[in-house]
């Protein structure tokens, strides 16, 4: 896949270094160094694809050429610790071709470092690893000095701030994403993470004899010690911000243990003083959220931003849910089951209930079926009933493949959810109130992912089918969103199982759906299906004998050999294909390099496609058999029955098709699968995997694996579903320090008390419940406690109007201002005992109830506004209850408009934002750099403060374009807004240029 890598160093003297030495190196050519006179020549260096020097506006033509360049680059740097030249060093997708590769790496260089006036010597490297795969990288050599047509100037040494290193980062990967979707490549890169895990850290190298090099060069000794240099940089960036191990922890698990923290800091640190201090770090985090014990006794956590994701999910669906607006009428429903009635399909009471259900008029449907059990062909009917109303129906799923099964099972156009979001985010093909989108594999989709798609279908008023098996391969990123909205919402279930031809096959289907492995496995052990050997070396050799007596026996059916890893899975294929060789159904070898390696290709090969490409009309994971086969090109027959050809130097990403992961076969139906059992399946890939086949699969297993036959169901039963944040809130909900920090849980203490006071003090003890994203907040008590607060009251109001009579305005202004203070301490009081761990007292909850009404009578909606604002900022309540009230009022009134003018303080927000964008680049043209660093400093203040205000953040979050964001990186909007302009808001490291 493809890893997000972008490395800044400065070459220098100091070093022993020479520009000419360094560019002559990465160039694989031949350069002669004036100041040291003499030659240097790499020519013999092997993976340069492309080498150029970029020069800006008004800079002499004499320096495109490589050797007069750096030669005068040496020439004026006199000092002996000189730095001479900045080298910034980054991956490229391997999912690319070389021109697409080299296409993007200059569309960066020219828009991040060209155009702001460096000169740029660019050379991209095709390098290979020790396992065959590409190594693409690019390295950029920049001048650091000025220049115009008579030379060079003074430094800039704004280049060599921290605030322009993150911007290159975060431009970087939103460069590529945006590419990447262009070309239909489900993959995408994060400039937070080490291989996409959704963090600002460094990807670290492995270390060791075999080690993987980053950047394809270097000694074992330079290697080791650039790890260490990125771990000690990444945890230097932890401690300054936790928050971002947080990040890179929950981009792929919702929840964590303490074990999983102190692993994360060893791996981002580097000796046992920084390991100390990263953990402190990470446990100290202001976004850790405690959540409780889970099933082990183990304490879990997680995050703010991951329960707010899920949160927001939850939200989202809630909206779905409770609008029915895609109303079909009868007759188009009966129109649409007596035509494929007509095609002689006829639905099962499973599938036509599942029918009803998606074509009601609610918002949200959900279809849960176990695999083979018809789902594709019910959406089909659905899509035909659907369009008769007049809805547009579209199809989307996490992978090419699935989006590919999903259109020809059912006829409903599809394509990726990472196609639909970056057509989006470009303000394109955007969901309307006609839609209808149906999204395949659901169970495969993370939390935060699904929660965007959800989101925008909300606002457009589209309906939402998800469609999908909580028990399959789980999703990659974090969470189980697909399981946590069927619990809430329900859904039509199908388990009647049609894809395998036999009963007893069916039903093991339906044990490996409900969790029952072993009753499946031992079904297929008593029809002499499952095989042990020695080893699994001799496994994997019976597994081959056995394929190719069934290939011989009966050529015309489909089969599918599966196992867990990738390596196993090129292992198989040579064996495979060595068969294929030694029957003579092969034609003569054509030997090629593609995207994994060296391989020979020959007609009658089968072969699998290893990325989306629209022009050849293939998935990643479409299958054919090779017709012809040359150096240079190549056609192939797709299982579809489509003939596809290609040159070479296109399209390269393909594979020998014999084999496949689990992971790609999540859709696909074959008449037989031979399975290889390792040790790292569990119940979702063996249900995977034993469910493919319509007539019969083989397991394989090697003994030195599985001692015993339960010992081999013991690991295809794991089960390792994920789990959702909220599970463990709403399991115990008590969470103080979640609530603390603005997480609203259900109020289990106000449950308590509602069964141990009186019923008069009742709604009182209502008042205090939390609402509107607030650690309190509620309606003003209402019933008999709320008129024994108003009689509380009433000499105050009596005053209030004797006063008025001499000075309306200032006596109205004084008992607003009581009010306020007098519920600020009520707040307060509150507050502090939840700090504490209590609840408050029921005198508390009483004066809070009393101080509501009090201020309601003065100002309506005043103490909502004022209880938003200390939801934002505990202080603020203690400082107005001691006297100190001017913050708070300004706080309370922007609450104010906020609730009654919401979309105007967001266009405020954009406007200004806007004219300190413009500002700013304004006084960079012009050099005034003081000017300059204190708009940028604004501005940053402006994005940090949308941290403090969720919902501003939620206002702002539909207009991302206007406020100069391309694409959606995941992060919450005020980090993503500072990110996307290279301005830098984390703690103790100041604003950055």
């Amino acid at each position: 896949m493809a890893i997000y890598h972008l490395h800044v160093k400065v070459i220098g003297r100091a070093a022993g270094s020479s520009t000419v030495a360094s560019a002559v190196y990465r160039a694989a050519s031949r350069l002669r160094d004036e100041r040291l006179d003499r030659p240097h020549d790499f020519t013999a260096k092997r993976g340069v694809v492309h080498s150029e020097v970029l020069l800006p506006q008004n800079t002499p033509e004499a320096w495109s050429d490589r050797e007069q360049l750096w030669n005068a680059v040496e020439a004026v740097e006199v000092r002996r610790d000189a730095q001479l030249a900045r080298e910034v060093e980054f991956a490229i997708p391997r999912e690319m071709s070389e021109a697409e590769g080299v296409a993007l790496a200059r569309d960066f260089v020219q828009s991040e470092f060209v155009d702001q006036g460096m000169i740029a010597d660019l050379n991209v490297h095709w390098d290979r690893g020790a396992d065959g795969l590409p190594k693409p990288h690019a390295h950029v050599m920049l001048t650091m000095r000025s220049v115009d047509e008579d030379g060079f100037g003074k430094k800039v040494r704004d280049w060599n701030s921290t605030g322009m290193v993150e911007r290159w980062r975060e431009r970087w990967a939103t460069l590529a994403n945006e590419r990447l979707a262009e070309l239909d490549i489900d993959t995408r890169i994060d400039h937070r993470s080490h291989e996409a895990q959704g963090i600002a850290l460094e990807p670290q190298s492995q270390i060791g004899a075999p080690a993987q090099r980053i950047a394809g060069e270097g000694s074992p000794a330079d290697r080791a010690e650039l790890h260490r240099e990125i771990a000690r940089d990444n945890g230097a960036r932890i401690i300054a911000e936790p928050s971002l191990a947080l990040d890179a922890i929950t981009h792929q698990q919702s929840t964590f243990t303490q074990r999983d923290m102190a692993r994360f800091a060893h791996r981002h640190s580097d000796g046992i003083d920084q390991f100390n201090a990263v953990n402190n770090a990470i446990r100290g985090a202001p976004d850790l959220v405690e959540l409780g014990l889970d099933r082990r006794g183990e304490h879990r956590f997680s995050s703010r931003a991951m329960i707010e994701a899920e949160q927001r999910l939850h939200r989202a669906a809630k909206v779905l849910a409770e609008k029915q607006r895609h109303d079909v009428r009868d007759a188009d429903h009966k129109a649409a089951l007596a035509r494929v009635e007509a095609r002689g399909l006829v639905l099962s009471r499973e599938q036509a209930d599942a029918l009803s259900q998606v074509t009601t008029g609610r918002d949200l449907s959900i279809v849960v079926g176990h695999a083979g059990t018809g789902k594709s062909a019910m959406l089909g009917v659905a899509r035909e009933t659907w369009e008769a109303a007049g809805c547009r129906v579209r199809g989307a799923a996490l992978s090419g493949i699935a989006a590919d099964g999903l259109e020809g099972g059912s006829g409903i156009a599809s394509r990726t959810i990472a196609s639909l979001e970056h057509g989006w985010a470009n303000d394109r093909d955007h969901l309307t109130a006609r839609d209808v989108l149906v999204i395949d594999e659901a169970g495969m989709v993370g939390t935060r992912q699904l929660e965007r798609v959800l989101s925008h279908a909300a606002g457009a008023g589209a309906k939402v089918v998800l469609v999908g098996d909580q028990q399959q391969l789980q999703s990659i990123e974090a969470g189980a969103a697909f399981r946590s909205l069927h619990e809430r919402h329900g859904g039509a279930k199908i388990g009647e199982v049609r894809r395998q031809r036999e009963d007893w096959q069916r039903d093991a289907t339906r044990d490996l759906a409900t969790g029952r492995t072993g009753a499946a496995i031992d079904a297929y052990d008593n029809h002499g299906m499952t095989h042990g050997a020695a080893t699994r070396e001799e496994a994997r050799v019976d597994l081959i004998d056995r394929w190719d007596r069934d290939s011989q026996a009966a050529p015309d059916q489909g089969r599918i050999i599966l196992t867990h890893t990738n390596a196993e899975v090129r292992l198989l294929n040579e064996l495979a294909r060595q068969r294929k060789r030694a029957a003579g159904d092969l034609g003569e070898d054509a030997s090629l390099t593609v995207e994994r390696g060296d391989r020979c290709f020959a007609s009658g090969d089968r072969v699998m496609f290893l990325q989306n490409d629209r022009g050849l009309g293939v998935k990643n994971g479409t299958l054919g058999i090779i017709h012809e086969a040359s150096a240079q090109s190549m056609s192939v027959q797709t299982d579809d029955r489509r003939y596809i050809a290609f040159d070479l130097k296109d399209y390269k990403h393909l594979d020998h098709g014999y084999a496949a992961t689990i992971h790609k076969a999540q859709g696909m139906t074959v008449d037989r699968t031979h399975v290889l059992a390792t040790p790292g399946l569990d119940a979702h890939g063996s249900y995977v995997a034993l469910s493919r086949h319509r007539d019969g699969l083989d397991l394989h297993y090697g003994r030195d694996e599985f001692a015993s036959r339960d010992r081999l169901i013991r690991t295809l039963s794991r089960d390792r579903s994920k789990d959702m944040a909220l599970d463990y809130a709403e399991a115990d909900p008590a969470q103080s320090y979640a609530e603390w920090r603005g997480i609203t849980f259900r109020e289990r203490v106000i449950e308590v008390l509602r069964k141990i006071v009186p019923e008069r003090l009742r709604d009182r003890i209502d008042g205090s419940r939390p609402a509107r994203d607030g650690a309190l907040g509620s309606d003003v008590a209402q019933g008999p406690g709320r008129e024994e607060a108003r009689k509380d009251i009433r000499p105050s109001v009596d005053a209030l109007q004797k006063t008025a009579a001499y000075d309306p305005e200032a006596a109205l202004r004084k008992a607003r201002t009581e009010a306020l203070k007098r519920h600020a301490r009520a707040v307060d009081a509150v507050l502090t005992a939840q700090i504490r761990g209590r609840p408050g007292t029921l005198d508390q909850l009483r004066g809070l109830s009393e101080s509501r009404v009090a201020f309601e009578e003065v100002r309506p909606d005043g103490w909502r506004d004022a209880e938003a604002a200390y939801s934002k900022d505990p202080t603020l309540a203690r400082e107005a209850g001691s006297g100190q009230v001017n913050r708070t009022i300004r706080a309370l009134q922007l609450e104010t408009q906020l609730r009654t003018a919401p979309e105007r303080r967001a266009a405020d927000f954009v406007d200004l934002w806007q004219k300190l964008h413009w500002s700013s680049l304004k006084h960079y043209r012009s050099g005034t750099m003081s000017d300059y660093r204190a708009t940028r400093a604004e501005m940053g203040e402006m994005a940090k403060s949308l941290q403090r205000d969720p919902q501003l953040e939620s206002l702002l979050t539909n207009r991302k374009a206007e406020l100069g964001i391309r694409m959606d990186s995941g992060r919450r909007l005020g980090p993503e807004l500072a990110f996307c302009h290279g301005i830098d808001i984390t703690r103790g490291r100041g604003l950055g240029l």
